[in-house]
């Protein structure tokens, strides 16, 4: 299977091991990648705020640019903040010819054209749907029979432009999960928000809202998500939110394909599990080659 990549800038320096653990897993289950040529920002959550312009500019850019770069493979992101900033544009220039003509008149200065043509995936989608549970049964090497894992989706994976999974009660990481060998820890949090931006701008409201994610993934050995914005609040914060919880929280939180990596029984290093702010200890039995 073939796909055009689109990292995002988070996976260039906060979630490099996310990118890094992505790559290989894609790579041991014979998927070509090819990255996305001179790809820019999405906007993030700042772009559209400051201009609904500017916020639909940015990821029409790198949508046109898919476009022009490959006719065929989807446009594959890791990143949940990047996969619902270019879904959003697609469904809003759809909506809305006027605009996107308007967009398409600022794109003209680098002769671009977004025509609405390309598809873009969530790694999640591609993992459940385009191999499955079965097919990465096949790959596993290393069980990771007896480790407790709570999944932890957030809401831009799932929600508001997600075709490939329930809203409100998604499904999609529980078959991968159980392909692992792992027992996963289901709870009512999996698809709340984290606080995103929040633990910035409103620190108290942010730590309250990812002390209840954590506090409901108690009793699991670690987490795993699929969204860069969520990894960093519930790993960065565990100590502010021990204090606010009156309990030590140390939980570790993975990315979806480091957990999958493991099972794989791709080297630690490769997967990047070092540079988790709150420390990975994985059981001896499913440690794998650094």
């Amino acid at each position: 299977m073939k796909y055009l990549f689109y990292p995002g800038c988070s996976q260039e320096g906060t979630a490099r091991e996310y990118r890094d653990s992505t790559l290989a897993v894609l790579q041991a289950l014979g998927a070509e990648l090819e990255e996305l040529k001179d790809w820019t920002c999405c906007g993030a959550s700042v772009a559209s705020a400051a201009s609904q312009l500017l916020g639909l500019v940015l990821p029409a850019r790198n949508l046109a640019l898919a476009e022009q770069q490959a006719n065929g493979p989807d446009l594959l992101t890791s990143c949940s903040a990047c996969y619902s900033n270019l879904r959003r544009t697609q469904t809003t220039l759809a909506d809305h010819p006027k605009l996107h003509h308007t967009v398409n008149q600022a794109l003209e200065v680098e002769q671009l054209c977004y025509r609405g043509v390309v598809r873009v995936r969530h790694l999640l989608d591609v993992l459940a749907n385009d191999f499955g549970p079965q097919v990465l049964q096949t790959r596993v090497q290393n069980p990771l029979e007896g480790l407790r894992v709570a999944p932890y989706y957030g809401c831009q994976t799932v929600r508001p432009y997600s075709r490939f999974d329930n809203p409100h009660r998604p499904r999609s990481m529980l078959g991968i999960l159980e392909a692992l060998g792992v027992q996963v820890h289901r709870h009512l949090r999996e698809a709340a928000c984290c606080g995103a931006s929040l633990l910035v701008t409103q620190p108290d409201l942010g730590l309250d809202m990812a002390a209840e994610v954590l506090a409901a993934c108690q009793g699991a050995d670690c987490i795993v998500t699929v969204c860069p914005m969520c990894h960093m609040n519930l790993d960065a914060y565990q100590d502010q939110i021990s204090h606010r919880l009156g309990q030590r929280v140390q939980i570790p939180v993975l990315y979806l394909p480091q957990l999958i990596g493991l099972a794989f029984g791709l080297p630690e290093q490769t997967l990047g599990l070092s540079r988790h702010l709150t420390p990975v200890r994985l059981p001896a039995k499913i440690a794998t080659t650094s």
